[in-house]
């Protein structure tokens, strides 16, 4: 299916009469001074920008967990992930165990 055109003019025949189209059509074209007179939103409204950085995502952990790379025998993740979901869990329990740092 192909997407209508957008019409920058009222165009008649198209299903709406002219007074529809300038009652939506309030959003005038943008000048060359406009542009030039733009400025970032976070530098217009600091605060608010601030308030929609901080809110976005997850809450931060106090203890993050790394992301390293590792490379262990086959048969010693095959057995982990043998029990299903969560083997990367449980090789992080068992190597934390082996450290003295269970919790």
């Amino acid at each position: 299916m192909r997407k209508p055109e957008k019409r920058a003019d009222f165009e008649p025949g198209r299903g709406y009469a002219k007074t529809d189209w300038d009652a939506v059509s309030d959003n005038p074209k943008w000048s060359k001074e406009d542009f030039r007179n733009a400025r970032p939103f976070a530098e217009t409204f600091p605060d608010l920008a601030e308030s929609i950085r901080r809110a976005r995502g997850r809450p931060a952990l106090v203890n993050p967990k790394k992301q390293v790379t590792l490379r262990l025998d086959s048969d010693v993740i095959a057995r982990f992930r043998a029990d299903g979901p969560g083997w990367q869990s449980r090789i992080n329990e068992a190597l934390r165990k082996a450290a003295g740092l269970s919790k």
